[in-house]
């Protein structure tokens, strides 16, 4: 227990030192443990450290936060752990910017909603001359008219102010509140998602590293059976066709060397280009093939499908789209009723009128005006009710897609569950395998060596070992990915809840 913890203040920590006192004990201990374990819930959201605990925390933290621009810039000296690469693809890779940019402009939709309540305050500045034509009697002008000119400044402040609308506003603003949400919950699926691309693409990494070493061995072990079968034609104990059938299998292993080193290349490309850096080679990972596999189920299948619909991002982000479409309803019903609306301007109205007969005066005055009206639409063709329409039809589909969803991850769930399990007995099958292949060539050398057996049995032997060591290097890394796998189907990635898996420790004890 005491380890574990050790493990996990690691984690948390990522401190460097720290880190090298764990993997000196199990490498790849920490980095399992660090990717289940939420690989650090201090800096699991990547563009904001600390803020995965709820989709709120996310939301929250978009709004803040402007994610890095760029692609990665890796050190091809370093060799990095998952952890780390999981952390820069967070911060580099395009997927997770974009989504963060939604989160940001939700966050910014709902400030729009919550403005609603607030007056609207405008200022006016208005510059005018204006001529006018008065008519007048003549007695007391002359044609019958007066020509006036009036010169005009008036600053002004408008105010228009909805005081009551039935809720409509409320609706909006609960509305929005659950989209921001929603855009959390969806930054922290893409987060979720992406981890889980780089630790597939990490673990092929390091699938083909070590089938490109078990080619190594297997050509080392082809090379070894033509020796052995050129120092028995030296002695006159074999025949050419047996040198040249072991020359062929010798030539065969060189062959499957080159092809496992370019698919080790290949696997670097693909890394590099999932946590966001430029497409290379130019990768080093601190694989450790001494690390403890994982070992068994923590969790029963019911507990995986409980804690999968309580965490899983996507749900959370479908519940909440159900919640916004529901305010949206209540919002179109609002619609149908009035709104009181309190308008007023104050302003100060500055006038000095001409005329061209007698005398007007000039004014510089304060002026206002102020009115309670109720506005009420009465008729609008169906607007209203169309509106409210597509809200309960949008409503529907909502609620249709979460349980889709929900049938979807319960299926998930059960596939990772099986996988999991398959993958423990395949591991188990191939070292069993491995051990008796090496067992039955070393015993079918030997024997050749001594001429009880032919060529063909070492050959044979020497085939069904190469396999064992390739069956035995794909269940050792399917075992670790499957183990991810279930984590990510049951939402506990990149989260701080206990993993599913247990890993057995360097004694044999988990």
């Amino acid at each position: 227990m005491g380890a574990w913890l050790a493990i996990a203040d690691v984690s948390l920590g990522m401190n460097r030192k720290k880190s090298r006192l764990i993997e000196h004990n199990s490498p790849l201990n920490f980095l399992f443990l660090s990717l289940l374990l939420a690989f650090s819930a201090v800096r699991a959201q990547g563009q904001c450290a600390g803020k995965v605990s709820s989709p709120g925390d996310v939301a929250d933290c978009a709004a803040r936060e402007t994610p890095r621009e760029g692609t990665a810039i890796l050190d091809p000296l370093h060799p990095y752990t998952l952890a780390e690469l999981i952390d820069v693809a967070e911060h580099h890779n395009p997927t997770t910017r974009t989504i963060w940019e939604r989160a940001k402009q939700k966050a910014r939709e709902l400030g729009l909603a919550k403005s609603t309540y607030y007056p609207e305050l405008d200022g006016l500045a208005v510059f005018g001359d204006e001529r006018l034509i008065n008519p007048f009697p003549e007695p007391l002008a002359p044609r019958g008219y007066v020509m006036v000119e009036i010169p005009l400044v008036r600053p002004e402040v408008t105010l228009q102010y909805l005081i009551f609308d039935f809720g409509k506003r409320e609706a909006g603003v609960d509305a929005a509140k659950a989209e921001k949400l929603a855009a959390g919950a969806d930054v922290i699926q893409v987060n979720q998602a992406l981890a889980f691309q780089v630790a597939s693409a990490y673990y092929q990494l390091m699938t083909a590293q070590e089938r490109l070493q078990a080619a190594q061995d297997t050509l080392r072990t082809a090379q070894t059976t033509q020796d052995a079968a050129e120092n028995r034609l030296n002695n006159g104990l074999a025949t050419l066709p047996d040198v040249l059938n072991a020359r062929a299998e010798t030539a065969q292993a060189v062959f499957d060397k080159e092809s496992a080193d370019g698919d080790e290349k290949i696997a670097r490309v693909t890394l590099t280009e999932a946590v966001g850096a430029d497409p290379s080679p130019n990768i080093v990972i601190d694989s450790q093939r001494s690390a403890p596999l994982p070992e068994r189920l923590t969790l029963s299948i019911d507990a995986l499908i409980d804690r999968a619909m309580e965490n899983r991002p996507e749900l959370m982000a479908q519940t909440l789209e159900i919640r916004s479409a529901e305010a949206r309803i209540r919002a179109a019903k609002a619609e149908y009723k009035p709104q009181i609306v309190l308008s007023g301007s104050v302003a100060q109205t500055s006038v000095w009128p001409a005329s061209d007969y007698g005398q007007l005066g000039s004014a510089s005055e304060p002026t206002w005006s102020a009115t309670l009206g109720i506005r009420w639409r009465i008729f609008d063709g169906g607007v209203r009710k169309n509106e409210l329409l597509i809200a309960e039809s949008k409503r529907r589909e909502a609620e249709d897609e979460l349980t889709a969803k929900r049938d979807e991850t319960t299926r998930e769930v059960w596939t990772a569950y099986i996988a999991f399990r398959t993958a423990l007995r395949k591991h188990e099958a191939a070292v069993a395998l491995l051990e008796s292949a090496n067992a039955s060539y070393s015993a079918s050398l030997d024997a050749y060596k001594y001429g009880v057996k032919n060529l063909v049995d070492v050959v044979t032997a020497e085939k069904q070992l190469a396999q064992a060591r390739l069956s035995s290097v794909s269940a050792r890394s399917e075992l670790f990915l499957e183990a991810v796998n279930l984590e990510f189907a049951t939402g506990n990635l990149l989260r701080n809840q206990p993993p599913a898996t247990r890993l057995r420790s360097e004694d044999g004890h988990p």
